[in-house]
């Protein structure tokens, strides 16, 4: 079995082309920041860059939707391949190839961390507790203590 699921930041627009003939299709290339859960010793990398290639509507719906730094859900195959380059060696591809893309926080989120990131890109954000979470993401935030049961059956 072949499945790859990621969770990551577009490191760039997706750049979209069309494929030549009758019947083009639509072919879109991007590349996802996923972070690592553990640091390796003696390395600074926190995260993976890993390229993803989507075709058709997904793709149409990269160009369409998809920014630099929108959190994204990813679902596809890995496929390798290999090409020899202008100067005749043999170079190795991996890719992921996209059948299903979601966003993976709401625009409102996205749209705060670029921000954050704008404004603040020398220090990282600090991680929330789950009693200091805000709401932005469209969670109600439970305090601690509560005696009394859920308000949903």
């Amino acid at each position: 079995m072949n499945k790859v699921i990621l969770m990551g930041r577009l490191t760039r627009d997706p750049e979209v082309r069309y494929s030549a003939g009758e019947n083009s299709t639509a072919v879109a290339r991007y590349t996802l920041a996923v972070d690592r859960r553990f640091r390796r010793e003696g390395s600074d990398q926190t995260a993976d860059f890993i390229g993803c290639v989507a075709f058709g509507r997904s793709a149409e719906f990269a160009e369409k939707y998809l920014r630099q730094g929108t959190k994204i859900c990813v679902t596809g195959r890995i496929q390798t391949g290999s090409y020899t380059n202008r100067d005749g060696q043999k170079v190795y591809t991996t890719d992921v190839v996209v059948e299903d893309q979601e966003f993976a926080e709401s625009k409102a989120a996205s749209e705060g961390s670029a921000m954050m990131r704008q404004s603040q890109p020398a220090q990282a954000a600090p991680v929330p507790t789950p009693s200091q979470a805000s709401s932005a993401d469209g969670f109600m935030n439970i305090p601690d203590g509560i005696d009394e049961e859920l308000p949903f059956n």
